[in-house]
């Protein structure tokens, strides 16, 4: 036998052992692995949140205010050497249709505007809260004497005078919280404007219910 282990060897021969190191090899994640993670982190945050906001709109089915200027009325609007000489009241209605969604009206102000000049400012209405599907009312009132700026004034007056209407716009903005069952979320400050056609005072025309433009954003 150890003659047989001694002998010459006629088979392939045998390669050499190599001793493999590796050089600047790391078991960490590199840069573009760490931008994939972060960009799949990020991806899933927004879509649980995509998935969480569509949630709360299928329970909710929040809708926008309903606002009416249901009636408008003047009992003076003089204009003398660029001064306007007012009294206007205007009454109104804001629905709330979700059933769902509460809204408390902690502050309310309107504005007054004749051809584009400020003419009235009222932030003395009251404050309240609006229950789901219910419809509450506000009263706007408007008296004093303020100048206008403007070129075209006395000549839109003396023809809106004669055909026998003034274009007035009002601007509301209140500003909402929420009530979500037990929760409120605050502010929220809707744009409310309505374009207002008012008989002139003392003639026979009638004032018909207009439909305001909400603005949320």
């Amino acid at each position: 036998m150890a003659d047989k282990l001694n002998g010459a060897y006629y088979g392939p021969a045998i390669p050499p052992q190599r001793n493999y190191r590796s050089v600047g090899r790391s078991s960490g994640c590199g840069p573009c692995c760490l931008l994939c993670n972060l960009f799949k982190f990020i991806l899933s945050i927004v879509i649980v949140i995509g998935i969480i906001v569509l949630v709360l709109w299928l329970l909710l089915r929040p809708n926008e205010i309903k606002v009416h200027a249901t009636s408008a009325s003047l009992t003076q609007f003089t204009l003398s050497n660029g001064s306007l000489q007012y009294d206007l009241d205007v009454n109104m209605s804001i629905r709330n249709p979700n059933r769902r969604i509460g809204f408390y009206y902690d502050y309310i102000e309107a504005t007054a505007y004749y051809d584009g000049s400020r003419f009235g400012f009222d932030d003395s209405l009251k404050t309240f809260y609006q229950g789901h599907k219910n419809t509450s009312y506000i009263e706007p009132k408007f008296s004093g004497k303020n100048a206008l700026v403007g070129d075209s004034i006395t000549s839109t007056y003396n023809k809106e005078k004669n055909d026998g209407y003034y274009n007035i716009e009002l601007k509301v903005r209140p500003k909402l919280r929420l009530k979500i069952w037990i929760f409120k979320i605050k502010y929220i400050k809707p744009r409310i404007n309505c374009d207002l056609k008012i008989p002139v005072p003392g003639s026979s025309g009638s004032f018909k219910e207009t439909k305001c433009d909400v603005d949320h954003f």
